[in-house]
This record gives structure tokens, sequence and C-alpha cells, in this order.
């Protein structure tokens, strides 16, 4: 096997420039990168970008791949494998898997199958049939009368990259409009107005006896594992406020500008949803993407439930926030979400840092990834 390659011919996008030339790469890592033409022929990628491997914080695509259908589970190994293969093919070379840790109220979402996919996603990595270097995000349903429980027992047995503490108790945060709430959950669900609605009580009661001591305990064992916290769908200047009490380091989601700015204030790092800016808006009625972006108050995007969209968000982002610079754009996908989770070894194309990296060229105006290597290894 060579373990050097060159690639040459390529618009390569550094950390604060795009120059025309070229990037070798041995052993996995970049040692050196030069404009114009290459010193010997290397891979010809005939003008296209050459950018970082894109690093995902949260998608919580695996759990479609699992459950295509409502109560219909997959076989977990080839749920993994056809993920991982989507993953890779989106230009993701670091992707957090999102597993939902708790189960809700009426006894649905992903708690009991968290350790089944994680031990999943370990029997593929230990085999060595991952494209992609799949870390894991927990998602910590903080309502959920089962999250200590989860977690507990799925940090006993796996690393744990990444843990959020979600509230999705009706009446607040991301759905403190209940009309939203009941679009989104009968959508998702199938269940009637009526149904959902009943629930509603039922959700707000439970979140009420135990929010408040899960959050506690969470972030406990959050400094206990020296990972790193995610608040999630900040609203107001107090839920911020409490995020940094709680030591977080990222914001997902928040809902408005008044909880992005007092993000920025305290020097907490911004994530939205990369559907949000393709679409022109979120689709839960809250903060547009593209405002905070040209508010200056965007770090990173995160695919959410698209993985495809990581990469058409950071090619769209200089459009529509004109601030923003395409170098800049690009670093909302690769070196912001690297650094904020201590991956201070991926993200740019700089010598000394790991060749993960994305071939990509432009059909009109989307941008599609051509091929993709995950430390100089050919992935896609």
């Amino acid at each position: 096997m060579n373990n050097a390659i060159i690639f040459e011919n390529a618009r390569v996008v550094l950390a604060d420039d795009i120059a025309y030339g070229w990037v070798a790469v041995h052993d996995g890592v970049i040692v050196e990168t030069g404009a114009g033409k290459a010193p010997e022929r290397g891979e010809d990628l005939n003008g296209d970008y050459l950018i970082p491997g894109l690093v995902e914080l949260h998608t919580d695509h695996l759990e479609s791949h699992y459950s295509p259908r409502p109560g219909v589970k997959w076989n977990r190994m080839g749920a993994v494998m056809a993920y991982d293969a989507q993953i890779a093919a989106s230009g993701i070379t670091t992707v957090f898997d999102s597993l939902r840790a708790g189960s809700d109220v009426d006894g649905g979402g992903f708690g009991p199958e968290l350790m089944a996919l994680g031990e999943a996603l370990q029997q593929a990595r230990d085999a060595g049939l991952l494209r992609c270097d799949h870390l894991t995000h927990l998602r910590c349903e903080i309502p959920s009368i089962d999250v200590l429980e989860a977690v507990g027992a799925f940090a006993a047995r796996y690393p744990v990259g990444l843990m959020s503490l979600m509230d999705h108790t009706p009446g607040q945060r991301q759905f403190r409009d209940i009309d939203k709430y009941l679009q989104y959950y009968c959508g998702k669900s199938g269940k009637s107005v009526e149904a959902v609605r009943g629930e509603i009580s039922r959700k707000q009661a439970v979140s009420s006896d135990v929010v408040p001591a899960n959050r506690r305990a969470l972030t406990a064992l959050a400094r206990q594992l020296g990972t790193p916290i995610a608040s999630h769908d900040d609203t107001t200047v107090d839920d911020v406020s409490q995020s940094v009490a709680e030591g977080v380091a990222l914001a997902e989601f928040p809902t408005t500008l008044e909880a992005a700015g007092a993000c920025r204030e305290h020097g907490v790092t911004v994530m939205m949803g990369a559907p949000n800016l393709v679409r022109g808006g979120s689709h839960s009625g809250n903060i547009a993407a593209a405002d905070l972006a040209r508010a200056g108050l965007l770090d990173i995007f995160s695919s959410d439930y698209v993985p495809a969209s990581l990469l058409m968000a950071a090619f769209h982002l200089p459009e529509a926030a004109p601030n923003i610079s395409l170098p800049q754009a690009i670093a909302t996908v690769t070196r912001n979400p690297a650094r904020v989770t201590g991956l201070h070894d991926r993200g740019e194309i700089r010598t000394g840092l790991r060749g993960d990296l994305a071939r990509v060229t432009m059909m009109g105006e989307t941008p599609v990834v051509r091929q993709v290597w995950r430390g100089g290894r050919r992935i896609s």
C-alpha cells in the first residue's frame, strides 16, 4: 500500500484563503502544501475544491436507519453500516453519533435501544469496518425518568465524546408554541391531535418532578468523565445563565437572538442546524440561522437530520451572510466543531494535521462531494 499521496490542481480551502495548488499527505498526515503546480504528479482534482473533512457534532440519522418506520426495528449492524456509508458520502470524516438516552413518559423514544446501538458501533469499530471516525454524543433527555440509568450504563462501557442536556417538555424552549409542538409530534408519531394533546400535561408534570435533579446529576457525571457539555434550545438569558453555571461549552440550536447574544457574551460556542439555513428558516418557527450568521453569532453548523445539508450550508453561507467568507464558512463545519470538542488534530488543511479531506465540485450552486479521504485513505 502506498502511504503517500499528492492532491494537485485543486482549489485548496485553507484557514483564511483559497489557493490554487496542491497538498501532500504521508502516513495519514498532511506534510506539505503549496501554490501552483505540484512538485510531482498525483491525484488530479481538475480544479475542484479540496476542503478539510467535515466534523459533525449532532446527527441523529443513525436512528432513522435503525427505525426506518414507526414500530420497525432494522438489523442494527446493517443500520450502522448504511449510516456510516451515507455519512462518508456526505464529506464527513469525523462524526459524533447522537444517541438518545432516556425514554419518553409514554414509553417511546430510543432509551431501550441505546446499548444495542452502542454495541453495534463498537463491534464495527473493532472490526475495522467503519469509513468515518465515530465518536459518541449522548442526547440526554433530562425529563426522562430513566435517563440517569441509561447514561450511567452507557458511560460504564463506552467512551462519551459529548453530552447534551435536552428538554423537549411542551410549552418551553423549542416548543414554547404548543401548536408547533402538536404539528411536529403529530407528524412524527402519526397520532391524532387529541392524543398528543392528552400527553402534554403528563409530560409537563414529570418534567417538573425530575428535571432539576437530573440536570445536576448529569452535569456532575460529565465533569467526572471530562466530557464537554452542550445545552439545547436555549431561549432566554436565564437559560443561558443556567448553562454557563453548568459549565456548558456549546449551545445547540438557540431559539432566539437574545439567547445567542447571551451565549456570545459568555464565550459559549453557538451551533445551528444546517437544514435551517438551507431551507431558509427553522421548521419549529424559531430564529433563522442566517439571521444569527449576519449578526456574527453563529460558530458551527450541524446536519441534524440531513447529513448532506452540512456541506450545502457551508457553501451557501457566504451568500446568506456576506460578512462571512468561504474559508470562514468551511470552518463552521470543520475547524470550529473540532476545537470545541478538543479534537486539535483535524479540521484544517495544515501541515501536521490529519489528512482528512474532501473533494467538492459545484453543480450550479450545489456543492457535490466527489471523493473523501480519512487519514489519507479513500473512504468514499
